[in-house]
């Protein structure tokens, strides 16, 4: 579909640009359209460091951020200082056709809200539902916080001329939850640029002698399930019986030196390898060479209906995935995973150790990934609907 280009300001918060593999899609999607793009994020640590610059025709703006620790007390120090600096440095950018809002936290509204008086359509681009994030990580029950990320969830949804969901149950959300209508709310899916993901020849040394590798890819909270994953690998040794693999988790997060922890309390360290965050061109040899990949995201209100980006990337590679019963995790895997009950963890070592025996099911599940991340949930796909989009807030 094709718009009249603008000015488009995006706002991220919780990770830097590009490292955001979705929103650097969305950048160059948005580019490509014709679009001046500026984004204002956080720095990295290690890499997009750089206050001012632009890559690839796309203008990034950066401010210093602290990393919230200590639980949601940490949390309101974090969000207070990206607001200040967000609108600071929207100021700098000066008045844009579109601010596009990229969540957590569901604050950014009050950003939009500054811009929208200066003539901008707001896109709200829920990448997480707070609500259910807040209950999946504090474990606190619907307290009075809760309230609060609900009320400021309410408030961004009623800001927002348009609402971008990653898929069809955060669209419900938006609909049934936030009261938007079917016709402003767009799905689109986060999906790995599939010419980024190849093969590469597989290395036998990445597997420590063992004769299988089993990869872990992508973030390390405490919703994320690696302490789940940590736990079947001991059942699949010690239940299991299997010393045959060795298994390697990679990247990083306010859980990492916990989950490492965990893995010596098990005594899985001689097995477990933990690389942080690693190059693009290191992601690809581990997952060239691995032979199962594992998704052990827990069932808890956020994860059942969120789409795991580390699924994408696993098909995008035609690797087999195990993951627990999830139903976005259904949608978007299908029959490139198996699937054990929710928070089974005796059930998903078994599994491992099921495709572990099985190299003709590992082979096709593969080529079942692959074919699904280049065909029905492509990015190509996506760019249409991030360019709908824009068309409808700026109609």
């Amino acid at each position: 579909m094709s718009v009249l280009p603008g000015k488009a300001l995006i706002l991220v918060e919780n990770l830097s640009v590009p490292f955001d593999r979705r929103v650097w899609q969305e950048c160059q999607t948005l580019r490509d359209a014709g679009w001046e793009v500026h984004v204002i994020c956080p720095q990295g640590t290690k890499r997009d460091t750089e206050a001012e610059v632009t890559v690839d025709g796309v203008h990034i703006l950066r401010y210093p951020l602290k990393a919230a620790t200590g639980g949601p007390a940490g949390y309101v120090q974090e969000y207070g200082s990206a607001l200040w600096h967000t609108l600071r440095l929207a100021r700098k950018v000066g008045r844009v056709d579109v601010v596009h809002a990229c969540n957590p936290p569901d604050l950014l509204f009050l950003v939009a809200l500054y811009l929208k008086r200066q003539g901008a359509k707001f896109v709200f681009d829920q990448h997480d539902l707070c609500p259910e994030l807040y209950l999946s990580r504090f474990d606190r029950g619907e307290d009075f916080l809760y309230r609060a990320v609900r009320a400021l969830e309410r408030r961004t949804y009623k800001t927002a001329d348009v609402v971008i969901a990653t898929n069809e149950s955060y669209k419900d959300v938006a609909v049934k939850r936030g009261g938007k209508s079917p016709d402003d709310v767009f799905v689109v899916r986060s999906a790995p640029m599939v010419e980024r993901f190849h093969l590469v020849p597989a290395e036998p040394e990445l597997k420590k002698g063992k004769p299988h590798l089993l990869a872990y890819l992508g973030v390390m909270g405490p919703q994320d399930g690696v302490d789940y994953a940590l736990r079947a690998l001991a059942s699949l040794r010690d239940e299991g019986g299997r010393t045959d693999w060795h298994a390697v988790f990679i990247g990083s997060g306010d859980a990492f030196d916990a989950m490492v922890a965990l893995s010596k309390e098990l005594k899985l360290d001689d097995q477990v390898e933990f690389t942080g965050r690693i190059s693009d061109e290191d992601l690809l040899r581990y997952l060239s060479s691995a032979d199962v990949c594992l998704s052990p995201d827990p069932l808890n209100p956020l994860n059942d209906v969120s789409t795991m980006n580390k699924i994408m990337e696993y098909m995008a590679m035609s690797r087999p995935i195990v993951s627990f019963e999830l139903r976005e995790a259904r949608v978007s895997a299908g029959e490139a995973a198996l699937y054990a009950p929710a928070n089974d963890e005796p059930e998903f070592a078994k599994l491992i150790a099921h495709l572990l025996d099985s190299p003709d099911q590992r082979a096709e599940m593969g080529e079942l990934g692959r074919a699904r991340v280049a065909g029905p949930l492509s990015w190509e796909n996506s760019q249409k609907a991030l360019l709908a989009a824009y068309a409808a807030a700026v109609r």
